[in-house]
């Protein structure tokens, strides 16, 4: 019961709270860390640091445009440290702060639940649009 208490309360904080321009701050820390990219990214920083174009390279199939916001929008939520090197050429390595690891630690448990529970939900898939033909 008290679980349910906890999250009926935070539920309530998240719709209640105001950003001040009607987004409210927690929605938006948890939309940047459950976004598509957002996931792979701090999936991918777990391991180690990376240089921009390791990191495009091991995500796959995301723009430079779209891979620069999602690494600016993580390190403003200081979840994303970026070391930028004065060498030529320039050298930038992206790796996680504390914070970054500890979303990334819980991101990553949900997904290895998708992974293990996935034949469980293809079924429930399955039987839903059973019944709604």
């Amino acid at each position: 019961m008290g679980a349910e208490v906890g999250e009926a309360s935070l539920v309530d904080r998240v719709r209640n709270a105001d950003a001040g321009d009607g987004m409210c701050p927690h929605r938006l820390v948890m939309e940047h860390v459950t976004s598509r990219w957002g996931t792979l990214v701090l999936i991918a920083l777990r391991d180690r640091s990376y240089r921009f174009g390791e990191l495009r390279r091991k995500i796959g199939k995301v723009s430079e445009k779209m891979l620069t916001q999602t690494l600016q929008t993580l390190e403003r939520d200081g979840l994303v440290h970026r070391d930028a090197k004065p060498v030529i050429p320039p050298r930038v390595d992206y790796s996680l702060t504390d914070l970054g690891r500890e979303a990334a630690d819980q991101v990553r448990s949900v997904a290895q639940w998708v992974e293990r529970r996935m034949t469980a939900i293809q079924q429930a898939r399955e039987e839903y649009d059973s019944a709604k033909s």
